[in-house]
């Protein structure tokens, strides 16, 4: 089983994004099925996600409409960011930051 991480950072504010909605997926013949959700805590990282089998496409969705709606005046070009990415073997963590701003965002695979 691999673990999945995330750090959301807002660029705009120059901080961590605290409170950002967090679902994880896998990606089934008949669509995506929802393995769980959090939120990002006050240094924006959300560690508490399921781990997922090797060899799995899963897909992390951020909710930025909530987000920016309690911490920006700006409407966010972007309302959701989702990430899809496989879980290649004998990888025992994926770490995802995403830097956000209310209009664009970055994503990388971290340590």
């Amino acid at each position: 089983m691999t673990g999945i991480s995330t750090h959301v950072l807002d660029t705009s504010l120059g901080r961590p994004a605290e409170g950002v909605p967090v679902e994880l997926a896998l990606r089934t013949g008949g669509g995506w099925t929802v393995l769980g959700t959090s939120a990002t805590d006050s240094d924006g990282r959300a560690t508490d996600l399921p781990a997922v089998q090797a060899g799995a496409v899963v897909r992390l969705v951020f909710d930025t409409a909530a987000y920016f709606a309690r911490t920006s005046e700006d409407q966010p070009f972007f309302p959701e960011v989702s990430i899809v990415f496989t879980v290649a073997p004998a990888q025992h963590h994926y770490h995802v930051p995403l830097l956000l701003n209310p209009f664009g965002y970055s994503v990388y695979r971290g340590s």
